[in-house]
């Protein structure tokens, strides 16, 4: 698996243009942060795994346009034979996670959206910092969940605690 062929299956199995020009911007943004996240704390990430599940993360957009692009998406990457590890950050990438009281109220199957790896965790926050090809801020998103979910959901503490884990500056 490499950037290469990840990108060619998000081309060929019918994203829309605009689908596959945001994939690479949140790529480019997670490998960004990746590379930042390893050097402030010394640890080695799977920068393959950064690069090609960000490229993938809307496959499922090939089918809708919906929240269940994720679902739809992991269900594509599992006929490709991506390992695991690809399909997780796919299922996995909308906005800070979706926990399972959340997805039942949405009408996803029965399961925890969560990020867990710090893989998962990258792709999914690149993607909130990523709005159409221009990377935006923090400030930004917080301000656009707030009109969509109001100022009290879950959904946003949930977005402020994951840039905090994975924004930082150097100590």
């Amino acid at each position: 698996m490499n950037s290469n062929t990840c990108l060619k299956d998000l081309m060929d199995s019918g994203c829309p243009v605009n689908v596959i020009e945001h994939s690479k911007a949140v790529s480019k943004k997670a490998v960004e942060m990746a590379v930042n996240y390893s050097r402030i704390n010394g640890i080695n990430l799977d920068m393959v795994q950064i690069e090609c599940g960000a490229l993938l993360h809307d496959i499922g957009r090939s089918k809708t346009h919906t929240i269940k692009h994720a679902v739809d998406g992991a269900e594509i990457l599992r006929k490709l034979n991506y390992p695991e590890s690809i399909v997780k950050i796919t299922l996995k990438h909308v906005g800070a996670g979706i926990p399972q009281y959340e997805a039942d109220k949405l009408g996803l199957e029965p399961g925890n959206y969560m990020p867990a790896t710090i893989e998962e965790k990258i792709v999914a926050h690149a993607d909130n910092l990523i709005r159409g090809t221009k990377e935006v801020g923090i400030d930004s998103v917080i301000i656009r969940w707030e009109k969509i979910f109001g100022k009290d959901h879950p959904a946003i503490t949930r977005l402020e605690n994951l840039h905090k884990e994975l924004i930082k500056e150097d100590p």
